[in-house]
């Protein structure tokens, strides 16, 4: 039996036809050398944990816990964000602050518990390790760069700069313009890859390509900020880079 679009189907759909059928026009992105990744949502699939060390400080403070699927639509924009925002408005700076502090002592704990590659990600790495690559997240540095190393991806990338790295998070520039500097790039030989419009924003805010996700955490918010390139894998990015995509 024939059956429909789902939503997110239905919206990469839409991207690919805003684009102008983006990834068939070879050649495009044939001078990108350097690649930029997210992490969570991208690279990983560590939303479990986040939940879990989400509703662990909930409970901490003495508030319900909220579901899943509520806690990874906060997720993208840095763990004192992500606090806050389940916290909810009624709370104070100092619930806040508090709330972030069980809830990084927690989750450096738990953060490997169920957290793993995407399928496609290790093989993808794999095929790109030509090029120079670095990972830009909104995630706190150190558990950024102690998640890469206990799942053994951590090798492929000459740096990792978290949300605590700079004065400002993305979709503020700063950080992709230190890494273009340092790869070193010019912006169109970069291209970030993430899985919401967090890093499409950082791109179009750095002149740089963007490549979206269609697996991640952040898909929706591509509708309104369409990347350049749609992956269903990390394994079709290469053929893209060297003008063979279709």
């Amino acid at each position: 039996m024939e059956t429909s679009h789902t939503a997110t189907e239905q919206m990469i759909d839409n991207i690919e036809k805003l684009n102008g059928n983006i990834g068939k026009q070879n050649g495009r992105f044939a001078g990108v050398r350097s690649l930029i990744f997210d992490l969570d949502g991208t690279l990983i699939d560590s939303k479990l944990d986040l939940a879990h060390s989400v509703n662990a400080t909930l409970e901490e403070m003495g508030r319900a816990p909220l579901s899943d699927e509520t806690i990874y639509g906060y997720v993208g924009n840095g763990a004192s964000m992500l606090v806050r925002r389940a916290l909810g408005e009624a709370a104070t700076d100092a619930d806040a602050d508090a709330g972030l502090s069980f809830f990084l002592s927690y989750y450096r704990a738990h953060m490997l518990d169920n957290t793993v590659t995407y399928p496609g990600v290790r093989e993808g790495l794999e095929l790109l390790a030509q090029h120079p690559m670095a990972v830009l997240t909104n995630k706190p540095v150190k558990f950024s760069v102690a998640i890469l190393e206990g799942l053994g991806i951590a090798h492929y990338f000459k740096y990792v700069y978290g949300g605590n790295s700079f004065e400002t998070k993305k979709p503020d520039p700063q950080g992709m313009n230190v890494l273009l500097r340092e790869l070193p790039a010019a912006p169109r030989e970069a291209m970030i890859v993430g899985d919401s419009d967090v890093d499409v924003r950082t791109a179009r805010n750095a002149g740089t390509w963007a490549c979206g996700v269609s697996y991640g955490l952040g898909v929706e918010g591509m509708r309104a900020h369409p990347p350049d390139l749609m992956l269903d894998s990390l394994i079709e990015l290469p053929g893209h880079l060297d003008g063979n995509g279709s």
